[in-house]
């Protein structure tokens, strides 16, 4: 069985973050090793929350894992709060990157054109340098605007996310997928570029005029969990992105749903016959 490592905080209550990264990899038949780097009560959607800062226990952790001998097949990172767990978390990299491990950022810190609070353009610029040791990069077009250093552009064609996408992997990782990418407004998906292969693959799905929270969370790790079950990058990202809806699609026929987050859990048993499919 392939083991994994993702790194990212956890909320006791609410879907996001390593709450569905865990969950998700694990249904893949993926072993699923975590490296909190802080605990909140609940996520940040809520009216109030906890937050207890985990940077402190990053290096430790990772040492001991290391003096243990524990390998991983890939390493996952999400959400990274700060300049020094950029840093930790880059110092991770490095030590398992001659074991051939597979590293894949979602480098969450943006969307619609502005940067989540608490984060700033020098911020976005050390999160592209952690993107040079990835294999495989997942930022939405704002968190790619912001590491690029150009302005967002709502209003973008297809040549457009083709020229952003060879500057995100010229940051040094070979493959780089643009999220929620659209060209019709029922329709939405992921537009990947392969820059050793010199190859463009664009999947998408319906879309559905919702908006949850922890939605790019599901997505990246249906992502890494289908990479781990044998699927190609393409074809991973068509798995994820199918997931993704059927879990928006059980959460708006929830009627008892309760708010912050999506019914990821009821469509578990889709993405675990989703993966069965090799395309």
């Amino acid at each position: 069985m392939k083991r994994i490592l993702t790194v990212q905080d956890v909320s006791c209550v609410g879907r996001c973050s390593l709450t569905v990264a865990l969950p998700i990899i694990s249904a893949a038949g993926v072993e699923c090793g975590i490296l909190p780097t802080a605990v909140l009560s609940n996520h940040t959607q809520f009216p109030k929350f906890t937050f207890c800062d985990l940077t402190g226990e990053i290096e430790k952790i990772s040492e001991t894992l290391r003096d243990l001998s524990l390998d991983f097949d890939s390493i996952y990172t999400g959400y990274l709060g700060s300049f020094e767990q950029l840093s930790l978390v880059s110092d991770l990299f490095d030590r398992n990157r001659a074991e051939g491990c597979k590293i894949v950022i979602d480098p969450v810190m943006a969307d619609n054109g502005v940067l989540y609070k608490g984060f700033t353009p020098e911020f976005a610029k050390e999160m592209a340098k952690l993107c040079s040791k990835a294999d495989l990069i997942v930022p939405n077009l704002t968190e790619a605007s912001f590491m690029l250093g150009v302005p967002y552009n709502p209003d973008y064609d297809e040549e457009y996310v083709k020229e952003l996408l060879r500057k995100l992997t010229a940051l040094g990782c070979p493959k780089a997928a643009l999220t929620g990418i659209s060209f019709d407004k029922s329709k939405l998906g992921v537009y990947l570029y392969d820059s050793e292969s010199d190859e463009y693959f664009y999947y998408c799905n319906d879309y559905m005029p919702v908006s949850y929270h922890g939605t790019g969370d599901i997505f990246a790790s249906a992502t890494v969990g289908a990479l781990m079950a044998g699927h190609s990058t393409a074809s991973a990202l068509k798995v994820a992105v199918d997931f993704t809806l059927e879990c928006i699609r059980c959460t708006m026929a929830d009627g008892n749903r309760r708010s912050y987050g999506v019914n990821f859990e009821q469509a578990l048993p889709y993405y675990i016959e989703r993966l069965r499919r090799f395309d």
